[in-house]
């Protein structure tokens, strides 16, 4: 059995890898030659493993460089932050138990792997809740319901930090979709994830949950005709080779929750504690105004090759709401009614 873990986390790395076109196999070519530290860390008195699934091409996924650059300065390199993105220690949820474990000490986990152990962190992917980058910056800045939503796994023994990201859903199609009624027709590829898997039901569109790594080939062979994702991340992986269309849903935002041991956490001096928690704040804030800026430059350079760009009609943006409501009813007791209740009264959520 842990053999074909491993076997899984390897092709999960693999196929990240290719799907970026670096092609982790080439010995010449070190996808993250360019992320190596500039300083020795074996002198370190506390080492940090921390993994994620993506590629730091992206900048919510490499701020975890910045992160390990800053804290190795501002600890006198006391601490290393070990950073292993590409899904190098494996897939999410084999990774969470890791972090449960005390295996691995920290995580950038994708929201919609989160829910495995967390599942009022579900609230981040329902639908028209947040999902916008002001509509996030606005739920950080209150304190009392964002340190409610950090501390869902605390029962776990984790501790949430902060939030980067990866840029707004939507749909990115082999063919033009300007309506619902065109969505329908379609198979789409959605994740791993309760919750979408019940959006998806909901809107009663034709969903398909695939691997990520599965997507390309996928795509280029006609298993699917769509994919539920972020632009950002469609063109940087190249599937807008494939898929030359989006429909901009902005239905949710792509989250990375910062997550840590919170036992390890806790055998740190306090002093390291708290540098600990300022960096990886600092450079999350930091991160998300440069998020907001790569989606930007991503889309445009996706609208220069060809990618067509839509909209729906505000009467199917409407319709999709009101579908997706059901799911803010399924979840509501996983995430906590009144807490559901006080989030949605603060984000001005309305159908």
């Amino acid at each position: 059995m842990r053999h074909w873990k491993h076997l899984t986390a390897l092709v999960v790395a693999a196929g990240v890898a290719l799907s970026l076109g670096v092609g982790m196999a080439a010995k010449k070519k070190n996808p993250l030659e360019a992320w190596k530290p500039k300083f020795d860390p074996s002198g370190a008195k506390y080492v940090m493993k921390v993994s994620n699934i993506s590629h730091p091409v992206i900048e919510g996924i490499a701020v975890g460089y910045r992160i390990r650059d800053e804290l190795w300065k501002r600890t006198n390199g006391q601490i290393y932050f070990d950073y292993y993105p590409l899904a190098q220690l494996g897939g999410e949820v084999e990774v969470l138990n890791q972090l449960v474990m005390g295996a691995v000490q920290g995580m950038l986990c994708s929201s919609v792997a989160v829910t495995n152990i967390a599942p009022r962190m579900g609230l981040v992917n329902l639908p028209f809740l947040i999902n916008s980058f002001d509509k996030l910056d606005k739920f950080i800045a209150n304190k009392e319901l964002f340190n409610e939503f950090l501390s869902s796994a605390e029962d776990k023994g984790i501790m949430g930090v902060d939030i980067t990201g990866y840029g707004n859903y939507g749909w990115a199609t082999t063919k033009p979709v300007r309506t619902y009624e065109d969505a329908k027709p379609l198979k789409f590829r959605i994740a791993e994830a309760a919750v979408n898997q019940s959006l998806y039901k909901a809107w009663g569109l034709n969903a398909v949950v695939m691997p990520w790594p599965d997507v390309h080939i996928a795509l280029k062979q006609g298993v699917i005709d769509a994919l539920d994702h972020t632009p950002m991340v469609c063109n940087i992986t190249k599937k807008f080779e494939v898929a030359k269309y989006f429909t901009q849903i902005n239905y949710a935002q792509g989250l990375f929750i910062h997550l840590i041991n919170k036992a390890w956490f806790q055998s740190l001096p306090k002093d390291l504690q708290k540098t600990l928690l300022d960096v990886i704040r600092e450079e999350c804030a930091k991160t998300r105004v440069l998020t907001r800026q790569q989606e930007e430059r991503e889309i445009e350079k996706a609208k220069a090759s060809g990618v067509q760009f839509f909209t729906l009609p505000e009467e199917d943006m409407k319709l999709l709401r009101q579908k997706g409501d059901v799911v803010h009813k399924e979840w509501a007791d996983k995430i906590g009614p009144e807490y559901l209740k006080k989030v949605q009264d603060f984000m001005g959520y309305k159908l």
